[in-house]
């Protein structure tokens, strides 16, 4: 598994992160079987959210992570989510600290290496979100701080407050839903991909070094489904199977490689509980698509250059 630096800090983390939303549904056995495949393969970094599942998909990881002594922490990286809540948002101070309590009791450990703000409250006090994090750090429940979803702007105000520095940002992110790219590349055009709905965020995550994570990188805008076979896309799915037969890896691995081909260092969250396609993610992020095919398949996908 190819590694990258995890925003300023020295932590050396997987490229592709283990995605836990659909884990709710799977029994304690196959939990605990998943786990030990993708730490062999070296998919060591796993994606929680205290809502995935109302909370069960952390609640069994735990369960499985406890019930096998063969499962050190210390060989994980364990982030998860807060500040969704039924009909609202809430990144207040009681409710982060409130949650970050029941992450930790469901997934059984004792300290998160990551805790995102999982979408922007428009509610949110800086000043509440510094002293949850402040509380956080010093109790070592923990280790690092994050957001999801958020704009530059966005996460600006949350630093005129928190000492801490944010080192990721998720973002929705796939060949076909790649605003982040277009609104740069088709700057100053009267085109849609040109309008700029995340405020530079793709730039601003570089000079700060965040580290961007991309969810559903296999999706269509929309949410019309996965774009991996489907007729919408059929010049994009052509051209990504020949360069799968040129890598010898799957249609999948292309996609995942397009992505974490950007200079930007992304990590791709594969949230998936197919063991087979979990690995052809992890293939391919030993791939170095050249210049002129990452373009190829961008174009594919229906995005004009000037």
């Amino acid at each position: 598994m190819k590694k990258i630096i995890l925003g300023n800090t020295a932590l050396q983390v997987p490229q592709v992160v283990v995605g836990c939303m659909r884990f709710d549904n799977m029994s304690l056995q196959d939990m605990n079987h998943y786990i030990h495949t993708a730490m062999d393969m070296g998919a060591s970094f796993f994606d929680h959210a205290d809502i995935y599942g109302g909370g069960k998909s952390e609640e069994i990881f735990g369960q499985a992570f406890q019930s096998d002594t063969s499962l050190r922490r210390e060989d994980m990286i364990i982030q998860s989510k807060c500040g969704i809540r039924k009909g609202y948002y809430d990144l207040s101070k009681d409710y982060i600290l409130q949650s970050v309590d029941g992450i930790l009791k469901r997934l059984q450990m004792e300290y998160l290496d990551i805790l995102l703000l999982h979408r922007p409250d428009a509610l949110v006090e800086p000043e509440e979100v510094a002293a949850a994090f402040e509380q956080l750090e010093q109790s070592g429940k923990v280790r690092h701080f994050g957001v999801s979803n958020h704009k530059p702007m966005q996460i600006e105000l949350l630093k005129k407050c928190v000492k801490q520095d944010l080192v990721i940002n998720q973002m929705q992110f796939s060949i076909p839903v790649s605003n982040m790219v277009a609104n740069g590349m088709e700057v100053n055009m009267e085109t849609d991909g040109a309008i700029d709905r995340d405020g530079s965020v793709l730039d601003y995550s570089r000079l700060h070094d965040i580290t961007l994570q991309a969810w559903s990188p296999f999706q269509m805008p929309g949410w019309r489904g996965v774009f991996l076979g489907n007729e919408a896309y059929r010049e994009l799915n052509e051209k990504i199977h020949v360069l799968a037969e040129k890598y010898q890896v799957s249609d999948t691995g292309i996609a995942a490689a397009w992505i974490m081909r950007h200079p930007a260092k992304m990590q791709l969250i594969a949230g998936t509980t197919n063991e087979g396609r979990l690995q052809e993610i992890v293939d391919a992020s030993h791939i170095t698509l050249t210049r002129e095919e990452w373009y190829e398949l961008y174009l594919a996908a229906g995005h004009p250059l000037p």
